[in-house]
């Protein structure tokens, strides 16, 4: 099948359909239950079967955690002659950010960002200027540089620094409202996560002032927004009309019950033409 519309980025055409990654390291931002469902379904080889999948519907790139399980894994893809690309965000679990960043370079993503939740705790503390030096660890490796942030004055402070960030990541929810724990070390962390209709509008503003190439994501509000298959295109035709033409959406797809790679690739397909 042919690719999905596609955007140039920084030298790579990129799907404007990215296949995102929480599913596969079993984060739902829903229940513990669902998190461990996506972790038990994500094995190595339906983590393979589902890069397949997307190459086979026009999807040409995933993003996911720089973690060494998904760096393994895109390794044993390209070792197979898979030609998915990677956009590839830090794991905040890594001490040593330069030599993560060092890590992830080694594997050859078409682009590293700034773990969100990481960036927006930062902004919390009072930190936030320490993510500009990452941004310029990045770039250092000769690879383009965001920053992920579900906060959109973060996006608008990076842009009024004048920081070197070449893309955002731009969450159309804002999950980070204080400081946030991760699931895995603070079992009540979805009890605050809050999904109020009037975000998606803040964040889109956000992203369409910036010039730069923007990649919004959860525009399914975690699944709630994908119940239905019409109320799945809905949030595919509302995102799209909402963020620039040069910009793209990062979905996450959990292949167990139904094909969601091939039914959100043909939706984007029908809405982008």
């Amino acid at each position: 099948m042919a690719l999905l519309p596609t955007v140039d980025f920084f030298g790579h055409k990129v799907s404007r359909l990215i296949c995102g990654g929480n599913p596969l390291s079993g984060i739902s931002h829903f229940t513990a239950e669902m998190d461990r469902d996506m972790l038990e379904y994500y094995t190595a080889p339906n983590i393979l079967a589902l890069f397949d999948e997307c190459l086979a519907n026009g999807i040409n790139t995933f993003q996911s955690r720089g973690d060494r399980h998904q760096m393994r894994i895109f390794l044993e893809h390209r070792l197979a002659g898979g030609k998915i690309q990677w956009l590839a965000q830090t794991a905040s679990e890594f001490s040593d950010i330069k030599a993560h960043i060092d890590e992830i370079a080694d594997y050859n993503p078409i682009a590293i960002y700034h773990h969100g939740t990481h960036t927006d705790n930062s902004w919390h503390t009072g930190k936030i200027d320490r993510v500009a030096d990452i941004v310029k660890m990045i770039k250092d490796k000769g690879l383009p540089a965001g920053i992920g942030s579900h906060i959109p004055e973060v996006i608008e402070y990076a842009e009024e620094k004048g920081w070197e960030t070449d893309f955002y990541m731009g969450c159309m929810y804002n999950l980070a409202r204080q400081y946030k724990s991760a699931p895995a070390v603070d079992r009540h962390a979805y009890e605050r996560d809050k999904f109020p209709a009037e975000d998606p509008g803040r964040m889109a503003a956000t992203l369409r002032n910036v010039s730069k190439p923007c990649i919004a994501f959860k525009l399914m509000a975690a699944s709630r927004n994908c119940t239905t298959p019409e109320c799945t295109k809905k949030a595919f035709e509302t995102a799209f009309a909402s963020i620039k033409p040069g910009d793209m959406v990062d979905v996450g797809m959990f292949q167990k019950h139904r094909n969601q790679v091939a039914e959100n690739a043909r939706f984007v397909r029908e809405i982008l033409g």
